[in-house]
């Protein structure tokens, strides 16, 4: 099927399923899948926590707001970084080549699913709490997004059939 948006870009905090979703997602409507925080990661040949270990949050975003405004591609599902939504370019670039969906999880069900947030190369003020983080973001997250997917109670199966039911025909 061929949807009037060329790519599906998934949103959310981290542990919102977004690159398993995006893999599952991207091989039903037969696009291609792209992780930013592993191209990222790739590029600078590090992972996303030493980035933020050794030059802070910020230098981060502004990576993550770099490769984000370098995406030129048709045909596929793109899992963004967390912190994606702080670049009012970046989602406003990505939201004129694709659909953007919010994958709205919540608080306790993303602690029930990441215990040690430490080691995921949050985007966030050193010190700013997860909860913080959550509830400075969700408003980015929904401010940004085309559709919200609640993810409450469903599994990624599940999850990708809501995505596919809101991507409109062409």
């Amino acid at each position: 099927m061929d949807h009037q948006y060329p790519n599906v870009v998934l949103i959310g905090m981290p542990g919102a399923g977004k690159s398993t979703v995006g893999v599952i997602l991207a091989k039903q409507l037969s696009y291609a899948f792209l992780d930013t925080d592993i191209l990222i990661q790739t590029l600078h040949g590090r992972g996303l926590q030493d980035i933020v270990d050794r030059e802070g949050h910020l230098v981060l975003r502004s990576i993550e707001e770099q490769v984000l405004l370098g995406i030129d591609v048709s045909r596929h599902v793109i899992a963004t970084g967390g912190s994606a939504a702080y670049s009012e370019k970046a989602m406003q670039h990505l939201g004129r080549t694709g659909r953007i969906v919010f994958l709205d999880v919540s608080l306790p069900e993303l602690q029930r699913r990441i215990h040690d947030f430490s080691r995921r190369g949050l985007a966030k003020r050193p010190e700013q709490t997860f909860d913080d983080l959550f509830h400075e973001r969700l408003v980015l997250y929904r401010s940004y997004a085309d559709v919200t997917i609640s993810c409450t109670g469903l599994n990624q199966d599940e999850v990708c059939a809501r995505i596919y039911e809101s991507l409109p025909p062409a």
